[in-house]
């Protein structure tokens, strides 16, 4: 088959595939095998690695639009898509942690989810993630050892050959930053000189210790970004048992009892069911899938009761546990404008907030323009600048998904609750001091004239850390698996007290990663379709 996935494709695969889907989405059968609710990056891998079996019939659900815009496609452009139709632009509540600010959260819709909109960064997590799911689950198959041949498996390596932890021959395409921007070396080279260690890529030996510094790994393939759903799902676009559906909100899960059987969803202002004869998977996102699961009937009684839905399953743990990156920014201004390159974010570095610890806990992105907070914009924004996007990489603040009606077209309700642990703050306190310390060093002096925010000389109180605060769009945790009481999944992902139904999406995450989201949420659909293969003997 031609290589769908590969950039500049106009053979006929692109026709067949358009042509077939046409047909499928006009032609809905009442029932398929599989239902995976949500085209993100899991739900695009579950539907592609059960497609891949062509006895199994698979539908693919997903709220937003195809992928095929400019927006989306170039990798400079991911800030044009925040706004609109191509965000769920949720908010979170004011929070008096942050002066009573509302924070946006943005989160990818349409097909690929977030890695059709996000900044293209590929990080795997630390060993010590992953080994804390397995002793959260009791599964050794979520720990650090089994998860580096998940990503051994799925990832098309184009760095430099590294056998013991890059992969060469999957459909993920993960490339080093092609020709960085100075000021992204300038970072490395600042940040070697304050005693951070320097990696050939941020994704092997580097994220096993106390953290380090490298130019980024992205999905970025001859110029175009390959999001997860163009890695797993566009190849296969063609085959006769994958249906593709777009536009179409799943409102609720449909039950026998216990048993989910169904979806109702909402297309073009009609409301119908589809049933699923095996199993359905949920992929909608750390907001969306609590949202979907409490207005199934599933979650905290009380809170169902409140709004007058049934209960199928009490589990208290839907919508808690709520976490995501923050971040507090400080820009500089250049000498000489420097235009970004790639997607404007070429290097990362984790490191740590006091020197006891063993794993970072601090995440910084350099990002390649200014991107100021609503408040910290008010001091002043330079026309040519960079940003150090320097954040909490585990935090300890917990936030909570609430049901606003039980309605499905309202927006739940998002309370962050960021900074809530005094933890955070001395933690964030540490974090901007290093970020100023790296942004001021002899290796930026070339390119910048000065320190704009929050400006030099300035000293920096808790009063700039909560103007500064913005997230990273990291959210993680509603769903998390586990065996206590607040857990919603078991280490298969299959829901507490339900059949036919699973969760694959960083919901499930019993605390969010220490980097960006997206590597570990591909990590998690092939955890899912490897359990379901199993299960099902496909």
């Amino acid at each position: 088959m031609t290589d769908a996935s590969a950039p500049g494709d106009t053979g006929g695969f692109e026709r067949r595939a358009r042509e077939h889907q046409a047909e499928r989405k006009a032609n809905l059968e009442t029932t398929y095998d599989f239902i995976v609710c949500g085209a993100g990056s899991s739900g695009s891998v579950v539907a592609r690695r059960l497609a891949e079996n062509p006895a199994c019939s698979v539908l693919l659900i997903e709220a937003g639009p195809d992928d095929e815009a400019e927006s989306v496609l170039d990798p400079a452009l991911w800030p044009t898509n925040l706004g609109t139709d191509r965000d769920w632009g949720f908010q979170a509540e004011p929070n008096p942690h942050l002066d009573g600010r509302a924070l946006s959260m943005s989160m990818g819709k349409g097909l690929g989810g977030g890695s059709s909109v996000n900044v293209m960064v590929w990080a795997r997590g630390h060993r010590s993630d992953w080994d804390h799911f397995a002793a959260e689950t009791g599964d050794p198959n979520w720990n650090y050892a089994s998860v580096l041949d998940i990503y051994r498996r799925i990832e098309n390596w184009q760095g430099q050959p590294d056998a013991k932890y890059r992969g060469t021959t999957g459909p993920v395409w993960v490339q080093p930053a092609k020709g960085p921007s100075p000021i992204a070396g300038a970072l490395l080279d600042a940040a070697e000189g304050l005693g951070i260690p320097r990696f050939d890529h941020p994704n092997g030996e580097m994220m096993e210790g106390v953290g380090g510094v490298a130019y980024a790994d992205m999905l970025v393939r001859e110029g175009r970004r390959q999001s997860l759903y163009r890695a797993y799902v566009r190849p296969i676009a063609d085959h006769p048992n994958l249906t593709i559906l777009t536009e179409t909100v799943v409102r609720r899960v449909l039950f026998d009892g216990r048993h989910a059987i169904g979806v109702e969803i909402e297309r073009a202002g009609s409301i119908s069911a589809i049933k699923a004869s095996t199993e359905i998977v949920i992929s909608t996102g750390a907001i969306n899938t609590p949202k979907l699961l409490m207005l199934s009937g599933v979650g905290d009684r009380d809170e169902l009761a409140r709004l007058g839905i049934p209960v199928i399953q009490h589990l208290p743990g839907v919508g808690r546990n709520l976490q995501d990156h923050v971040s507090f920014g400080c820009t500089w201004e250049y000498r000489e404008p420097l235009a970004p390159r790639n997607s404007g974010s070429e290097a990362t570095l984790y490191w740590k907030s006091r020197p006891d610890l063993t794993a970072p806990d601090l995440l910084f992105c350099q990002v390649e323009f200014p991107v100021p907070s609503e408040r910290t914009a008010l001091l002043g924004v330079p026309d040519h600048g960079w940003t150090m996007f320097a954040g909490l990489a585990q935090p300890h603040s917990r936030g909570r998904i609430r049901l606003k009606s039980a309605d499905p077209s309202e927006m739940p309700v998002v309370d962050a609750n960021m900074l809530s642990d005094p933890r955070d703050l001395e933690a964030a306190r540490a974090c901007v001091k290093l970020c100023r310390e790296i942004g001021s060093s002899d290796a930026f002096k070339p390119f910048v004239s000065a320190e704009r925010i929050p400006g030099t000389g300035r000293q920096v109180d808790d009063a700039f850390i909560r103007d500064a605060a913005v997230t990273y769009w990291h959210q993680c945790g509603t769903a998390k698996m586990g065996s206590d009481d607040m857990s919603v999944v078991d280490p298969k992902l299959a829901v507490h007290g339900i059949a036919g139904l699973r969760i694959a999406d960083g919901s499930v995450l019993p605390r969010v990663t220490t980097g960006n989201t997206q590597a570990p949420c591909a990590v998690i659909g092939e955890r899912a379709a490897d359990i379901l293969r199993h299960l099902q003997g496909l």
